[in-house]
């Protein structure tokens, strides 16, 4: 049977870490990587078996990258800690292993807001590469949104992956200071233009998309918070990329003329 390694990047999970390693006991090793957590994540990590290193933050991609270098195993499951696999989805995973008919499996996530499953709302079925063969895939460097580049045959597994991300509405506006300050930083870094306007119209076109052309008035109350989070995300990802590239240009201009006097 081939070894199946489990991988996890943390900081401050200890609210769900225990359930989402419980989750994958039936891998041959679970390798969780964290960042200087100031909770009991480590300790309930360790508590449940897992082989616990350190490395300090370099963003979403490469920190899943320097935890795929640790794994061992023949397969890789990569799961966040806020996400739990069904004993469906472990049997399902353990099939796909013994029997391989793919290099890499998407996996169907179904994610909760605020308490309820969200099936609309571009939320589901959200199919994202989870399950690999290790050598044939890895992270892209993208310090937020990162994502799975496969070389080889892809196919998909049919029961979903849970995903607790949002519990109250706090959590959700962190969310969105966190990502959108890192999505700027990629604005950034890519040279893209970015004015001030562009953040009032990506933010529109987002609650737009969400709340109706991807029908997330079906999911209730819920579905308008969402979307409401989701167009804050995309307003504030390119107003701070404006504001940062605004500061950036007058320091330099400012350098630039101290210097020629």
């Amino acid at each position: 049977m081939p070894r199946l390694s489990a991988i996890v990047i943390t900081r401050n999970e200890a609210a769900n870490i225990g359930r989402c390693l419980d989750s994958v006991n039936f891998c041959d090793e679970c390798i969780v990587l964290d960042c200087g957590s100031t909770d009991d994540t480590v300790s309930i990590a360790k508590a449940r078996g897992a082989r616990v290193e350190f490395h300090a933050w370099i963003g979403f991609g490469p920190q899943k990258n320097h935890a795929l270098a640790l794994a061992s195993g023949d397969w890789v499951l990569s799961i966040d800690a806020d996400e739990q696999v069904t004993p469906a989805l472990g049997d399902a995973i353990k099939a796909a292993i013994a029997a391989p008919a793919a290099d890499a499996y998407e996996l169907s996530r179904l994610s909760t807001f605020c308490g309820r499953e969200m099936r609309h709302s571009g939320w589901y079925p959200d199919y994202i590469v989870r399950l690999f063969r290790r050598g044939a895939a890895k992270f892209t460097d993208d310090l937020v949104h990162e994502r799975v580049v496969v070389e080889g045959h892809l196919a998909r597994l049919a029961p979903p992956l849970l995903h607790h991300p949002v519990v109250r509405l706090e959590q959700a506006l962190a969310r969105m200071d966190q990502y959108s300050t890192l999505a700027a930083e990629m604005l950034i870094a890519r040279g893209q233009h970015v004015y001030f306007f562009s953040g009032v119209l990506h933010g529109l076109w987002t609650f737009f998309r969400v709340y109706l052309l991807r029908a997330g008035f079906l999911d209730g109350p819920q579905g308008f918070l969402l979307a409401v989070a989701n167009a804050e995300g995309s307003y504030y990802k390119y107003m701070k990329a404006w504001q940062q590239r605004r500061s950036r240009s007058s320091t330099e201009g400012f350098v630039g003329t101290r210097d020629i006097g």
